[in-house]
């Protein structure tokens, strides 16, 4: 009956043949009685459903759409098979959810596809939770299962079942991952890994492919996985059922044998299987009968290596693993023996020499012989005699087989075996988890022996299912006060007693197979006789060897052919003696005792364990016929124990289910599935709620949704219940339908559905009222705009139509006139047309016929002319080949030439440099050139000159001597006189002619000098101007060189990203390995802390330093002395004491680091002296006599290296043999030996370091030696070719005053070098100042830069304020400022007064000294002595602390141990750092590198084992993290380091270090300041994380806006006895996170390290949230996503009023922000689509698919989101290249920049309180 009537529009369900059940729709009120049902489909179709006690009975009902893909199916308002089906279709098919709840089971369907929702992450994010607070999954009903475990202190068990194909291997592992993860082994024992690693071998040996399954598991197992006290995982036991041995020797077709099978042959080619003799698995009859050898998408040889890897770990060695490999190829080898049948049919043999059966005798270890005659033969013993007896071929054929799968069985169990040794503790077990993956209830077309156990033990499963949900539903209604009715349930127990009571299936099997000559026909006549009258027994009506057993799930027929053979398991004894006296020792051991139970393969549990479960009695050697008991026997045993440990435990229901047969990917088909639902039992839970009151409701969740219902009267009660309880006598009217609880209201089936459809008839009434007043309001406005456009329209319509008959008048009077012209115009052009085609006729015509008698005229004038030139042509042709063969000879020869020339010189012109030189020197000779030839010009000018000048003297003297003589020949006429002057004349006129020939011989010398500078002047111009364009095709070169390094510089700078993420990548690696090593490093300090005394324990640091294999540098100081000083230090303290202080390895490693700059030096030495060798050649003797000196000196300063090698080797052997001797006495402890072997393996590190260092100084010193040889060489040839020369010299040489001279020569070279040294190294100095300085500046600008864009971003009259505010910052820094000056000038006056005073206090003094000084004048010194010691005393204080060093513990102490937050809060912040470091620059200023290196030694130890003490503290880690960065930031501020020291005052430049360089302590400084700030992001997240998820997505910020759902079995936090979730609100986190600002604040952490810690803990609440957002079905709402973006902006306006938006936070919660906006935004069309493509740039496409597939609307007026717009989001994100993650990683750690940030405090001004009670420090 229908709760309220059949009504119009009633959605019903009514069977349908193809899917099972089909949707419809009632279209005809439908009263009581009425044999017709009118009903509509959902294509349309109307259809007559006829109803009655004959035809059907009344359809179901459909739930609402709001309850359509629920996550618990009890949560739907009628419970049915219908209601069922479709919602695990839509969950599967629509959301591809592969998990609901039905009830306490969980249906687990298979996807045949990979999933991304199995990662580590997943792991971690249902660790801890409710069961009811996640989405249905695998990991939920584990942690559900670890959770009452830890809770009830009670055994627990998840029973995973379902056909072949459904996933229940795959469930079972990933169940066993999950308690790997969640409760690993508490040492290092691995146990999780060694129960994970258990998987592949059990499926390699007893998993295969079938029709149904690739990977399907043939037999059963239990796996019990133990648990201590504090729920560690500490061992596991394993228990297995019916293995399907059959499957050895056949397989039907399309079948697989046994993975291991085809892993071996696959595998065969490796050099270790050689001996094995196997090929492929295509030549073996066991392996190759299903036809088809390969399954697709697996290798079979890298199973094998998974296989191997696993033996491997579960401490399988190799001779084992060989062993089981050759007993697996000799079972393929057995199959191939081939067996020949004799003439009479009753006798058989074997062929001689068979290979198969050789390489099975050889590798078992078994006689040929013997197991070839007993292959064919048996022995029959009776009482009188024993005979052998010939067995046919098809006897032989099945006794072989038997074999086979007898040794394949008890390889099989003794593997098992092996796995539940090795995963056996000796630790007690307290508690454990049974994971049990066994088969499902099976039914074939034909069914055997193996269907029948497998049903008989589902029928077991299911009755202990069915009593375990009637106990808990009888519990909540108990727990709820409700009256308990009885509730009928199938009780499958007569099934049961059928199968195994007395006399019934398997005694009846038993009895007949101890029958001699019994078969299967007379046990099945025997069941036909005695089961007949059983309601579950049937016989076949067309067969009588076979019967029907009536069981749960189905009606099943078995067939009784091999029934007894499978029972029975026979192999002959004589085939097993065979193999008990093989010379195989495994073999023989396999066999020892034939009667064990090989279907039992594990002993009894653990002693704590609840259950104890021991293996049944061995029976009686039954002789000749079978050694063990019946295999159903077997079965029925192993079962009875294991459904006593299930009762024992509580137990969690998986059920998988096949949606189809072909293995495609989220396809489901109706039918299969409903035949598994039935079987599984699935249905039976529904029916048993469905009975009672199946929907469940709190009263405030009932309250909060159906409030809309009550009355505003109604409304003023403050008692929930009681409005509740009014309400519902209201509404219901039938008491019956409902039931009130303490907490809980229960319903009937329907009445939910009930209550959403009378509040949906609210809302719609709500809606239609409010429709209709907006319907008529938008109505009236409507009528006024179409009234107004209306008269608008006929105004401006009637203008046009009277503008529109005014221009057509236009138009018609122009066309008129447009016609006539037109006309006349289109006349006259066709006459012309025809004119000018008449005329161009006749012309062509005439042309053609002119044209033709000349074509012919021409014709015979080309032949004469072609014959002509052809003719030539020939004659030229056969010339111009001679001609050119001629050539091509010749050009052949001179390519050859010219390419040899061509290669010399590219050779030599290759370098740029080379033709940059060549271009230099070349116009250099023209300039040289140019230069002489203008000189000569020059020389020959003045020539010239001075030639016309000389002739022009000549000329005035001639004539004056020819005026003289007229004269003298008119005055005397003397003839002597004449002819004396007329000699004269003569000589003065040879003279001039001598002049005028030397002169012309000048002209021509000059005239050839210039013809030949100019032609060499233009040979050089033509070598520039060919040097000039290899220059320009250089710089094209270079310039297209250039451009691809822009190229290449612009893709470096694309890359620049990638790098910095690099750099991220590789920072967050290292901090990650820094988190491991602290984490090893407090283990390690716990073991110290149990095995050793306080005062002989290794500090941690020590052992961090000393990792030769770490990222951490070694701590050394630059100062800690040589190795002479090492040596020493050993010799005092003693080698013991030397190995385990950490300065002996400093010093050790300094020295190493000095060898290495020796090595590198000797190296430079070298290779100048190469290279002075190559170029200079020849050199004075004197250089060489310096090269011996430097020779000379080099090899001692190698002995002297060799020596302190020698020394140190000597130091590394002593501390080898003292740590040796120490580990060898407390050899008990294994963490102490790990402990002495790591510091082993460091000096063993070290000490071949120093070999390497040894081996590179010899072969420098090889090297050296060669060098000299070669020198000694050159200088003897010197010495040979400079003998003639001292020889022929005409002066005597001192060679005393040769050296001498030369040596002052080299000492001027050494001054003048050292001298440009030092110049080079003041330039390099102020350069670098230089740059610090452009630095600070751009630094300086750069921040004036951002302050100015800051003020303009602002408002004017914030503009104002911020810069009344700057003001106010710079004056308050000049004053400041001034106020240090006057300090600084004030305290100086102070000194100079003081010095004043001194100076006149001396004057009296030194006047008596002086006057005593003759007579004593030894007095004066003690006086004087005395004045300097009391100047000394009265000197001001420089910011340091003197401490003795034995209050060095107490100083530790005082400041670290005992050090507590509040006790300094009212002084400077990170004062103890401030002391320590005064401490610190006080032993550096006495030069005491001891008592640095303890001092800093001892507060990092320190500093650890108060971390450590504190490891849950905030304020404490948060106190030390800002004390040990401002220690770091001191020591880098103090350093000396120019690059710190910019921003330091001058005083603080005079407090650096002077001594010591400590960078590598800062080093390890920076490490501890990472592992601090890890350590407080541990600890602030472990406070946060109960607070995220309530605040973020449960309270309500904004009341009354979230909405509820009915809710299922699985209600929220079911596993917590009924405790609510936590009552965080948004307020109290971000309290929490101000909480945690305030304190970092108060402490003086860093602002950037405060924003790094703040920006850590959004993300991890960004990770949370999303993470719950997309594994909770309930919270993918509009409302949570309203409610989100509130929280969100919350959390904004908080980083806001921090200042704390620029630190990165918000980003990290991006992915919820738009996760908010997406369950915001509409979801229908594709514009819808491309807008949350665009929004969602944070999320990755499986978290929004996730998400939409997720959304649930709370309301049915909300629309769900469709499968084709999932769709087509996914199409729009293919693109996309997201990492294919579903859950946010909520380990993931940013990695920590630590910035610089100097402090300007002055040392000299720090106050120490008193109540530090350090008055044991001295201020100095």
């Amino acid at each position: 009956m229908w709760p309220n009537g059949g009504k119009m529009y009633t959605r019903v369900w009514i069977p349908d043949p193809e899917d099972v059940w089909r949707a419809a729709e009632i279209i005809k009120d439908y009263t009581e009685g009425e044999p017709i049902l009118y009903l509509k489909l959902e294509d349309e179709t109307p259809l007559e459903y006829r109803i009655g006690p004959k035809d059907n009975a009344l359809p179901f009902l459909r739930n609402p759409d709001i309850l359509v893909g629920e996550n618990d199916l009890t949560a739907l308002s009628y419970l049915h098979e219908p209601a069922v089906l479709h919602n695990l279709k839509v969950r599967f098919t629509e959301s591809n959810h592969i998990y609901t709840y039905c009830g306490i089971v969980l249906v687990a369907i298979n996807p045949y596809e990979q999933l991304q929702i199995y990662g580590e992450e997943v792991i971690n994010a249902y660790s801890g939770q409710n069961m009811g607070d996640m989405d249905p999954h695998i990991f939920a009903v584990a942690e559900e299962a670890y959770k009452q475990m830890a809770r009830d202190e009670r055994n627990q068990s998840i029973i995973v079942s379902g056909e072949s194909g459904a996933g229940k291997t795959v469930s079972a592992k990933y169940a066993m991952r999950f308690f790997a993860t969640v409760g690993g082994s508490a040492n290092d024992t691995n146990v999780e890994e060694k129960v994970l690693a258990s998987s592949p071998i059990m499926e390699a040996i007893g998993n295969a492919k079938t029709t149904r399954n690739d990977n399907s598991s043939r037999f059963g197992k239990y796996i019990q996985i133990g648990f201590d006290r504090s729920y560690h995982i500490i061992g596991a036991n394993m228990r297995t059922y019916l293995l399907e041995k059959s499957r050895v020797v056949f397989q039907a077709e399309d079948e697989r044998n046994y993975h291991i099978f085809y892993q071996l042959c696959a595998s065969a080619s490796l050099p270790e299987f050689k001996d094995l003799a196997l090929t492929s698995a295509e030549d073996f009859i066991f392996t190759s009968q299903g036809e088809n050898i390969f399954i697709e998408g697996v290798n079979d040889a890298e199973d094998f290596e998974k296989t191997r890897e696993a033996f491997t770990l579960l401490g399988v060695n190799d001779s084992n693993q060989s062993s089981i490999f050759r007993i697996i190829a000799s079972i393929l080898h057995l199959g191939n023996v081939e067996i020949c049948s004799e003439r009479d049919g009753d006798s058989c043999h074997i062929l001689k020499n068979d290979p198969h059966l050789a390489h099975f005798c050889q590798l078992l270890g078994v006689e040929l012989e013997q197991m070839e005659h007993w292959l064919c033969h048996r022995k029959l013993v009776t009482t009188s005699e024993t005979y052998v007896k010939n067995m046919s071929r098809k006897q032989a054929a099945n006794a072989r087989d038997a074999l086979a799968k007898h040794i394949y069985a008890h390889m099989f169990d003794w593997i098992v075996e092996y796995v539940n040794k090795s995963l056996h503790t000796s630790s007690k077990q307290h508690s454990f988890i049974g994971v049990l993956d066994i088969y499902g209830f099976e039914t074939f077309e034909i069914n055997s022996f193996e269907q029948f156990c497998i049903n008989y033990a589902n029928e077991k499963l299911q009755q202990q299912f069915n009593q375990h949900v009637f106990k808990l539903e009888q519990e909540e209604y108990m727990k709820e006060q409700i009256p308990w009715t009885l509730i009928d349930f199938y009780d499958n127990q007569p099934c049961i007693d059928v199968i195994e009571a007395k006399l019934g299936i398997l005694d009846l099997l038993d009895e007949e197979c101890k029958v001699p000559k019994g078969t299967d026909q007379n046990w099945c006549q025997k069941l036909y006789d005695r089961l007949s009258s059983s309601v579950h027994f049937q016989k076949p009506r067309m067969s009588n060897t076979s019967f029907i057993v009536i069981h749960f799930a189905d009606k099943v027929e078995y067939q009784c052919d091999g029934f007894l053979e499978k029972n029975r398991d026979t192999v002959y004894e004589e085939q097993i003696n065979i193999l008990k006296a093989s010379k195989f020792q495994l073999m023989a051991d396999l066999f020892q005792d034939t009667n064990k139970d090989s279907n039992i393969s594990t002993s009894s549990s653990s002693k704590s364990s609840r259950v104890n479960v021991r293996a049944s009695k061995p029976t009686p050697k039954v002789p000749n016929k079978e050694h063990r008991k019946t295999v159903g026997h077997q079965f029925r045993s192993s079962l009875q124990l294991l459904m006593e440990t299930l009762n024992a435990t509580t137990p969690h229901y998986v059920r998988c289910i096949k949606p189809n047969d072909e293995k495609e990917a989220f396809s489901f088909e109706s039918r299969r599935a409903v035949q598994q639902l039935r079987a599984c039992g699935v249905l039976e839970t529904i029916r048993i709620s469905a009975a009672g009151y199946p929907s469940r409701w709190t009263y405030p969740d009932f309250f909060n949704r159906y409030r809309v219902l009550m009355k505003k009267s109604d409304m003023t009660v403050g008692d929930k219940k009681l409005v509740c309880r009014n309400l519902l006598e209201t509404l219901v009217k039938d008491p019956d339908k409902f039931q009130f609880g303490k907490t809980k209201i229960f319903f009937r089936a329907g009445q939910v559905a009930y209550l959403e459809k009378l509040r949906a008839d609210k809302f719609r009434s709500a809606c239609i009222k409010i429709q209709k007043t907006v319907r008529g309001w938008l109505q009236r406005v409507r009528y006024q705009k179409i009234r107004k456009s209306a008269i608008n329209l006929q105004r401006y319509g009637r203008g046009y139509m009277a503008r529109r008959y005014a221009e057509q008048l236009r138009l018609t009077r122009a066309a008129l006139t447009f016609q006539k012209q037109y006309r006349m115009v289109r006349e006259r052009r066709d006459y012309l047309k025809v004119r000018q085609a008449v005329v161009t006729i006749q012309a062509f015509t005439r042309g053609m016929l002119t044209r033709r008698i000349f074509q012919e005229f021409l014709l015979h004038h080309k032949a004469m002319i072609i014959q002509k030139h052809v003719r030539g042509w020939l004659t030229r042709r056969k010339f111009r080949r001679a001609r050119n063969a001629a050539i091509t000879i010749q050009c052949a020869y001179r390519r050859m030439r010219a390419k040899r020339e061509l290669k010399q010189l590219k050779i030599e012109a290759r370098s740029a440099q080379h033709l940059k030189k060549l271009n230099t020197g070349m116009e250099n000779k023209i300039v040289q050139l140019q230069r002489k030839m203008d000189d000569q010009t020059n020389d020959l000018k003045t020539q010239n000159e001075q030639l016309v000048v000389a002739k022009a003297s000549l000329g005035s003297e001639v004539n004056k001597l020819q005026k003289e003589l007229e004269m003298m020949r008119s005055r005397q006429g003397d003839g002597s006189q004449l002819t004396s002057l007329q000699d004269e004349l003569e000589k003065l006129r040879a003279e001039l002619q001598e002049a005028h020939t030397h002169m012309k011989k000048l002209e021509e010398k000059h005239s050839n000098e210039k013809m030949g500078l100019e032609q060499r002047v233009e040979e050089l111009d033509r070598e520039n101007s060919m040097l000039k364009s290899e220059k320009e095709e250089m710089n094209r070169r270079i310039l297209h060189h250039s451009k691809s390094t822009e190229d290449q510089e612009s893709s470096a700078s694309q890359s620049v990203g990638r790098v910095q993420a690099e750099l991220d990548e590789e920072r967050l690696r290292y901090q990650n390995l820094l988190r491991e090593f602290s984490r090893l490093e407090q283990r390690y300090d716990n073991l110290q802390e149990a095995k050793f005394q306080p005062g002989h324990k290794r500090n941690n640091s020590t052992q961090s330093s000393l990792e030769s294999d770490s990222n951490y540098p070694s701590i050394s100081t630059s100062e800690l002395g040589d190795t002479d000083d090492a040596i020493q230090l050993v010799e005092e303290m003693g080698v013991e004491k030397a190995a385990m202080d950490i300065g002996v390895f400093m010093k050790l490693q300094k020295r190493v680091r000095e060898l290495e700059q020796e090595r590198k030096r000797l190296q430079v030495n070298l290779e100048k002296m190469e290279d002075q060798v190559n170029c200079k050649g020849i050199e004075p003797k004197t250089t060489s006599e310096q090269e011996s000196e430097d020779l000379a000196y080099n090899s001692l300063k190698r002995q002297e290296l060799e020596s302190e090698n020698k020394k140190l080797k000597n130091d590394l052997n002593e501390l080898r043999k003292a740590i040796a001797d120490r580990a060898s006495q407390n050899s008990s402890s294994n963490e102490l030996q790990d402990g002495y072997n790591l510091l082993l393996g460091q000096l063993k590190a070290a000490n071949e370091e120093l070999e390497v260092r040894k081996e590179e100084v010899l072969i420098l010193r090889t090297q050296i030696v060669s060098a000299a040889h070669q020198k000694e060489e050159t200088t003897n040839q010197i010495e040979t070719n400079n003998v003639p020369e001292w020889t022929n010299s005409k002066k005597p040489i001192d060679k005393e005053e040769a050296v001498r001279a030369y040596h002052g020569l080299c000492e001027s070279k050494k001054l003048l070098e050292a001298q440009l040294q030092s110049q080079a190294r003041k330039h390099e100095d102020e350069l670098a100042a230089f740059n610090t300085q452009i630095e600070l500046l751009k630094d300086d600008i750069e921040k004036k830069q951002e302050m100015l864009n800051h003020t303009m971003s602002l408002s004017p009259e914030a503009q104002v304020e911020y810069s009344v505010q700057q003001e106010i910052t710079r004056l308050t820094n000049d004053n400041l400022d001034l106020k240090e000056l006057v300090e600084k000038l004030e305290k100086n006056e102070r000194k100079l007064k003081k010095q004043l005073r001194i100076y006149m206090k001396k004057v009296p003094d030194m006047e008596v000294s002086l006057t005593a000084a003759s007579s004593q004048p030894t007095k004066a010194k003690p006086q004087l002595t005395r004045q300097v010691t009391v100047q000394r005393r009265e000197k001001d204080f420089e910011g340091m602390l003197e401490y003795y060093k034995e209050d060095e513990a107490l100083l530790v102490k005082t400041l670290i141990t005992d050090m507590k937050p509040n006790a300094v809060s009212a002084t400077v912040p990170c004062l103890p750092a401030y002391i320590l470091f005064m401490c610190i620059r006080h032993a550096d200023y006495i030069n005491d590198d001891q008592k640095v290196h303890s001092l800093l030694t001892s507060t990092i130890n320190a500093i650890k084992k108060v971390l450590k003490k504190n490891n849950n503290d905030f304020e404490m880690t948060s106190f030390w993290l800002a004390n040990t960065s401002r220690l770091l930031h001191c020591l880098k501020q103090y350093s000396g380091d120019e690059v710190f020291m910019t921003q330091n005052t001058a005083k603080q430049n005079e407090h650096c270090l002077k001594n010591f360089d400590l960078a590598e302590y800062r080093q390890v400084l920076s490490d501890l300041s990472i592992q601090i700030y890890q350590q407080l992001i541990k600890v602030a997240e472990h406070m946060m994380q109960p607070m995220i998820v309530s605040a973020m997505l449960e309270s309500e910020s904004i009341p009354s806006l979230a909405g509820v759902k009915p809710m299922g079995y699985r209600n929220r936090s079911s596993s917590m006895d009924g405790e609510g979730p936590g009552s965080y609100t948004l307020e109290a986190l971000i309290r929490q996170l101000g909480q945690f600002h305030s304190v970092m604040g108060e402490h003086g952490l860093d602002p950037e390290i405060a924003g790094q810690v703040i920006r850590q803990l959004f993300y991890s609440i960004n990770a949370l949230t999303l993470n719950n957002l997309l594994l909770r079905k309930d919270v993918c709402s509009w409302s949570t996503g309203m409610q989100l973006r509130y929280n969100i902006s919350q959390m904004e306006e908080w980083l806001r009023g921090k200042n704390l938006h620029q630190s990165g936070a918000v980003v990290n919660i991006e992915p919820v922000i738009q996760a908010a906006q997406l369950l915001q935004v509409k979801k229908k069309t594709s514009q819808d689509a491309e807008a949350i493509c665009s929004l969602c740039t944070s999320l990755t496409m499986q978290q929004i698919v996730k998400i939409l597939n997720l959304y649930t609307p709370l309301n049915e007026f909300e629309e769900r989101v469709t499968v084709s717009f999932i769709r087509n989001i996914q199409n729009r994100l293919q693109d996309r290249n997201d990492v294919p993650m579903l859950l946010v990683d909520t380990k993931h750690t940013f990695p920590v920049l630590f910035p610089y940030t100097p402090s300007a405090l002055s040392l000299e001004t720090l106050h120490i309180p008193a109540n530090l009670s350090l008055d044991f420090l001295t201020r100095v």
